[in-house]
Parts: C-alpha cells; structure tokens; sequence
C-alpha cells in the first residue's frame, strides 16, 4: 500500500521486473495482481518477508540471491509506528527491528 505500491506500479510500468516484499500473503497478492492488471507487466511477483524478523530476512535475501539473476534497485519501504512496545522472538524491540535492523540486514546481504 501506499508509497511502495506506487513505487512497485512505476517500476513495473518501466517493463521491470518487480518483487514486491510483503508480510502478509493475501494483501501482497492483492497488489500484485493489481499492479499486474494496471501495468500489463505480468513480472511482478510476490515474495514473503517481514523486517521485523531476521531469519525472514536472511531467507529471503539468500533465496534472492539464488533465484535471480541480478538486482539493480532495492527500496527499503518497510516500517511501522504507534505499535506496543513487544520483544521478537530473536530479542529485540520489534519497532527498532522493523524500521531499522531489518532493513539494514536486508541492504548488506543483497550487495553480496
């Protein structure tokens, strides 16, 4: 939704090829299906990912890294606000891991 949506449907208008990272499967595919009927690109794909976790983020930067063949723009998008404060599973503040660590892990594995 929002800033990224927009982003993932210009790309997309571009002829790009276009991953869009989402937690949720059901409101990722959504877009994707959206962004697919707007654009007439029929490469755009979902991949699940949540920055909050940082095993989410390795799977899906090694799965990356393995499935395709190259990369040329990453927009960090993810965040969230006004939550409760809530541990991870991995013992970190779940804010902090989502707007900042997650996304931070996320760059470093993709520049391989």
């Amino acid at each position: 939704a929002g800033i990224g949506k927009c982003v993932a449907t210009d790309l997309a208008r571009r002829n790009a090829r276009t991953i869009l990272a989402c937690r949720s499967r059901e409101r990722g595919q959504a877009a994707v299906e959206e962004i697919r009927a707007a654009t007439g690109n029929p490469a755009v794909t979902l991949r699940l990912l949540d920055t909050g976790s940082l095993a989410s983020v390795r799977a899906f930067a090694s799965a990356v890294l393995r499935e395709e063949p190259r990369l040329d723009v990453l927009v960090n998008n993810a965040g969230v606000t006004g939550l409760p404060f809530a541990i991870t599973s991995e013992g970190l503040e779940q804010t902090f891991a989502t707007n900042y660590l997650g996304p931070f892990l996320l760059t470093n594995l993709l520049l391989g």
